[in-house]
């Protein structure tokens, strides 16, 4: 794992992609020339009765200009505050956090569905295997723009208003498509089903998970998921979210 920094990063740019959506570029001081795919940064609100920083994950890297990008999700007070900052305002930051995706010289999947979308983009920019990106959407579009040039991209949206109708198992069905590995980042029913379409066809399959924290940083148990092994940490079969993860093999993990 690449070593953490706490930093004031500085807003480059932020513009909201969809509604609620934003997308926020950050100049940072270390941390976008260690970070990868798969990994997360916390950012921390100006408001201090909001204590817990906000776990937010990585979107893309330009380590040649220190930055960063995340696009994430208005949920709640601090990720409200958050989409008010402008050019030029500070915030603090700690990262990279956690582990990231493994890459592999197989041909791939690549599938992110909701706000699991973002992280996808950076593994994208940085496998070089045949990729095949399936994105999946309630709705409304957002960064699916980015993706083109990086692979085959196929969208599936839940009311059928692009793409295929449904989710991104059913565009991959429609679509014919074959693959050696499955890298996915989205809500969990989304990699349930996921783990056992791999599982049932044989394939390598990363998961992303996505989980409240509190720490970020594996001392608080607060994001722990079920395991097949013990954690040599708390000694029963859990693996923080945060620290072991987010993204792991999928046999590794029980998430249903």
């Amino acid at each position: 794992m690449a070593e953490k920094f706490k930093e004031q990063a500085v807003v480059i740019r932020q513009e909201e992609l969809a509604y609620g959506i934003y997308s926020m570029w950050l100049k940072t001081d270390k941390i976008a020339a260690q970070a990868r795919a798969g990994q997360f940064i916390s950012l921390y609100c100006r408001d201090k009765s909001r204590m817990l920083p906000r776990p937010i994950s990585i979107c893309q890297v330009d380590a040649a200009d220190n930055a960063l990008r995340i696009v994430y999700r208005v949920a709640g007070k601090g990720t409200e505050e958050f989409s008010t900052l402008g050019t030029g305002k500070e915030i603090e930051i700690v990262g990279p956090l956690g582990n990231g995706f493994p890459k592999k010289d197989k041909k791939a999947f690549l599938i992110g569905g909701g706000i699991g979308i973002p992280p996808m983009l950076q593994l994208a920019r940085e496998l070089t295997c045949e990729k095949q990106i399936i994105l999946g959407y309630r709705d409304t579009l957002f960064l699916q723009e980015d993706f083109r040039g990086l692979g085959k991209v196929y969208i599936a949206t839940e009311d059928g208003s692009y793409g295929t109708e449904g989710n991104v198992l059913d565009a991959i069905r429609e679509n014919g498509l074959t693959a050696d590995i499955v890298y996915a980042c989205g809500p969990t029913p989304m990699l349930r089903a996921i783990k056992q379409f791999a599982a049932e066809r044989g394939m390598e399959c990363w998961l992303s998970l996505e989980e409240k924290m509190a720490c970020g940083i594996g001392a608080c148990l607060a994001c722990v998921c079920r395991s097949r092994e013990k954690d040599s940490h708390t000694n029963v079969n859990n693996k923080r979210i945060c620290k072991e993860g987010p993204v792991f093999r999928a046999e590794e993990v029980d998430i249903g």
